[in-house]
């Protein structure tokens, strides 16, 4: 046996014990880690195209999110995984070509439209729906952070208020400790989601700079 052969049964044989375990999300993250590059490869084969590989890579990543859980192991996890990347794959297509339908068929409009940003409305709507699957992911009270801050936009004084347990008492000076470990939690979950968007191809290195 290969050198690669046995790397590959050493990996679906990693895989297939974190799921046993009900392991998800480290049998995901082991997965992209493992099969990710063979992966993208197989997209740009079929898409030709970098930035639209880099969209069907988000769909297989959420795909697979979703779909572990109900694998049954009746083939390779590899061969499961890289029917999945083919459908994200088509599913992309289909739905660039049923956008550029509705777009010749539907009427000019009579006054020019202000500029808009150059990423198409659906593709915002996608990425935004991935970047909260991956929120999932984040401990709650990570979760609760970028809900409150980042959706809500409330200022640090009332997220300081609404995560104290019902037992604190919230002086000045705790409320001023408080805010600033709440600050530095913040960072670190946008760091952590920003890590595990970067991973599954949500955003590029430069995106982060």
């Amino acid at each position: 046996m290969q050198a690669d052969d046995q790397s590959r049964l050493e990996l679906e044989d990693a895989i297939h014990d974190l799921c046993r375990r009900r392991q998800l999300n480290q049998a995901v993250e082991l997965a992209v880690r493992g099969y990710g590059p063979e992966i993208r490869r197989l997209m740009l084969s079929v898409l030709q195209d970098e930035a639209r590989a880099q969209d069907a890579f988000g769909l297989f990543c959420e795909g697979l999110v979703k779909g572990l859980p109900r694998f049954r192991w009746e083939s390779s996890f590899r061969t499961w995984a890289q029917r999945m990347a083919r459908n994200a794959c088509f599913k992309l297509v289909n739905a660039s070509a049923v956008r550029r339908r509705h777009l010749r068929l539907s009427a000019v409009p009579d006054q020019p439209e202000g500029p808009r940003s150059s990423t198409s409305p659906w593709q915002r709507t996608l990425v935004k729906e991935r970047f909260r699957a991956l929120r999932t992911q984040l401990e709650p009270q990570q979760r609760r952070l970028l809900e409150l801050r980042l959706d809500q936009q409330l200022p640090w004084q009332e997220v300081v208020q609404l995560m104290a347990t019902s037992e604190e008492a919230l002086t000045d000076e705790t409320q001023a400790r408080r805010a600033a470990a709440l600050r530095q939690q913040f960072q670190r979950a946008k760091c952590h989601l920003r890590s595990m968007a970067l991973q599954e191809g949500l955003i590029t290195s430069d995106d982060t700079q």
